[in-house]
């Protein structure tokens, strides 16, 4: 099987996955996937998570130009800040997970630091997760905030709207995105509660363990 139908297959693997587990509904979210001669693959606009047809996904230049496929999702500029600031971005996926949602919507959430310090993998695969303020979506000002962070932020929080996250590849950032919902959920689950967060050192000793880069 060749790179570009390996990665269409997971594409839309994944996509099911995470449309099946409730994690995305309706004709929300989308995942974009950079192939090693620099073009991309990105699931089309209007497409549900649930029902991708691998031969139907849009195929970018490595300047977003459409080259085949359908139409692709209007969240283009998010992807590509990510791709052009973090040069090891092979994968980004976009969710509107419930969890993580209702967490961009609480103004006791910290816009620098959303994602409160409750486990050690939370850590390691998303770091720091920035909360942007909200734009309409496909809005290119998204994609100008996102350049904004200087590639510091591999995961953001988009207010009233979702999270998105960068990884390697598309296994990683579906990895790191679950990880985020997860986390946003027991945030919520423990609103209100006497518990016991990561500490300054606690966090230290996992950046050095795992050899972090950590904002």
């Amino acid at each position: 099987m060749s790179e570009a139908a390996r990665a269409r297959e997971d594409i839309c693997r994944i996509a099911k996955s995470l449309f099946a587990r409730g994690l995305t509904c309706g004709a929300s979210g989308n995942i974009s996937l950079r192939l090693s001669d620099g073009s991309l693959l990105m699931t089309p606009t209007g497409s549900s998570m649930g029902f991708l047809d691998p031969a139907r996904l849009s195929h970018l230049d490595a300047d977003m130009n459409h080259v085949s496929g359908d139409a692709p999702t209007k969240e283009i500029p998010l992807h590509a800040a990510f791709y052009e600031t973090r040069q090891q971005t092979g994968a980004v996926v976009h969710l509107h997970s419930t969890h993580s949602v209702a967490l961009s919507m609480l103004k006791s959430t910290d816009p620098d630091d959303a994602l409160p310090r409750l486990t050690p993998y939370a850590i390691m695969r998303l770091g720091k997760v920035r909360l942007l303020p909200f734009f309409v979506p496909g809005d290119p000002a998204m994609g100008a905030a996102l350049r904004g962070l200087a590639g510091k932020r591999s995961a953001v929080l988009l207010a009233n709207h979702g999270p998105v996250v960068a990884g390697k590849d598309v296994w990683a950032a579906t990895y790191a995105i679950e990880e985020l919902e997860e986390t946003a959920k027991l945030a919520l689950m423990l609103r209100g509660h006497d518990f016991a967060a990561l500490d300054n050192e606690h966090v230290e000793q996992i950046v050095a363990r795992f050899n972090l880069d950590w904002p």
